[in-house]
């Protein structure tokens, strides 16, 4: 029993980092495009504003690529919780929770929490660009 607890735990420690990168680049792609709208405001560029479509498109990527992940270990510690404790082999690899199919990347990419955070971002650059072409159309 002892070992399967303490493969359990190895792999809640791989979950608990996955969910903390998650956080941090969430973090991270607010404070980034809050900088290019200051930058495209203080310059009176536009151009920062265009430029911020790029990370919050990468960052999107990245963030769905690490809930993959997170998905693909929640499924095998599933499966080694319900293991015998004779069977278990420390293994770390998630190649085994692939095969059945029902986590894939793309879904993590349009989950829920993923769209709401990353598409309202997306829809906040669509907002300042828009506002940024129309104020500079009354301008010129």
């Amino acid at each position: 029993m002892q070992e399967k607890i303490k493969h359990l735990e190895f792999i809640q420690g791989v979950i608990n980092r996955l969910a903390q990168c998650s956080f941090l680049l969430k973090g991270w792609s607010v404070i980034l495009l809050s900088g290019l709208f200051a930058l495209a405001a203080k310059e009176s560029n536009s151009h920062f504003v265009y430029i911020a479509y790029l990370p919050a498109l990468a960052f999107w990527i990245l963030d769905s690529y690490y809930l993959y992940q997170e998905r693909l270990y929640r499924q095998l510690y599933d499966k080694i919780r319900k293991l015998e404790n004779n069977s278990i082999d420390f293994i770390m690899n998630t190649s085994i929770c692939k095969a059945n199919g029902n986590v894939t990347w793309f879904h993590s990419v349009f989950s829920k929490t993923l769209l709401l955070f990353h598409g309202s971002l997306i829809m906040t650059i669509i907002v300042v660009t828009l506002a940024l072409l129309i104020a500079g159309g009354k301008s010129g």
